[in-house]
């Protein structure tokens, strides 16, 4: 729920957009690309989030708590720029390098090809790639260049270094438009018309995803992105995301459960839609039980405290 009295200072917004895109990712971790939702129910009749991934599934190794590789790569980003105090590309390209070429985890077709491309000294060496992986991250850029005139440039570098198409570039520059402008208290319709306005004569399909989103605004989050598509590509993924936050814009938490429970890659939707309604609701929407848990708490913590300035409330 939003604040009576409908005051939410920015340092809130911007605190609220970084942990609830943690929190999204974190959440769906155990239920992460579980697409048959009957299978789902067997595995989790009634999941609340945090469930621990079971044996075989892409996230086995992982606890509850911790981050998928999405949540990973936003820490990532997150460090890098609180300590740069803005995005520089080499930086964390080389950081990107650093960390992913050695990582215990699951590695997604983006990560794995940028990789390679890296070592074949491509520049940009982001793969052919249009699925989720810079939308799941951008929340600590669009914070950290919120008034910087050059922030879609920088958005757009962002994208380039992992994903290097033209419409990821398109759909990331749509989802840091919405954050921008929650971020700087619009309401969730214009935020959305402002990105939608932006795409109409160079991705006019961002511009139709938007349109269909809002078209089917009445249906619940699960039917909405079985229509949509579960899957990781943007051309699926980002109207479900929408739905969701036009579905839910005041209920955080509803919002992020019903995106989990919707199945497919929840994580990817729900750490965009968390950075979403984390901007537009502010961080006292974020429950504290969920921050709590956390495995990258207090790395989170102190690099928004750099990042932010003060000290973060979550």
């Amino acid at each position: 729920m939003r604040r009576e009295d409908g005051m939410i200072g920015i340092e809130s917004r911007k605190r609220g957009a970084i942990w609830a895109a943690f929190v999204g990712d974190a959440l769906c971790l155990g239920t992460h690309w579980i697409y048959d939702l009957d299978e789902r129910a067997r595995l989790f009749p009634q999941p609340h989030g945090f469930e621990h991934p079971q044996p075989g599934h892409y996230h086995a190794a992982r606890q509850p708590g911790q981050q998928t590789h999405y949540g990973d790569a936003a820490l990532l980003l997150l460090e890098t720029i609180a300590k740069q105090g803005r995005f520089d590309p080499a930086v964390f390209t080389e950081r990107f390098r650093a960390v992913f070429s050695r990582y215990d985890g699951y590695i997604d077709h983006a990560t794995r090809e940028t990789l390679a491309n890296l070592e074949r000294g491509l520049d940009p060496p982001g793969a052919d790639d249009a699925q989720m992986a810079t939308v799941t991250r951008l929340a600590p850029l669009v914070v950290a260049h919120l008034e910087d005139p050059a922030l879609l440039e920088h958005l757009e570098r962002l994208t380039r270094v992992t994903q290097n198409r033209d419409d990821a570039v398109a759909y990331a520059r749509a989802a840091a438009i919405v954050l921008r402008e929650l971020l700087r208290g619009s309401e969730i319709e214009p935020a959305l018309e402002a990105a939608r306005r932006d795409a109409l004569e160079t991705a006019p399909y961002v511009a139709q995803a938007i349109e269909a989103a809002r078209a089917r605004r009445e249906q619940d989050v699960r039917d909405a992105t079985l229509h949509f598509g579960q899957a990781c590509p943007l051309a699926q993924s980002f109207p479900a995301t929408v739905h969701a936050l036009l579905r839910h814009g005041d209920d955080l938490p509803r919002a992020l459960i019903e995106t989990l429970r919707a199945g497919g890659d929840n994580a990817g939707r729900a750490a965009l839609l968390g950075a979403w309604l984390g901007a537009h609701l502010g961080v006292e929407a974020v429950p504290r039980a969920w921050t709590d848990r956390l495995a990258a708490h207090d790395r989170i913590a102190a690099a928004l405290q750099r990042l932010v300035g003060t000290p973060s409330a979550a």
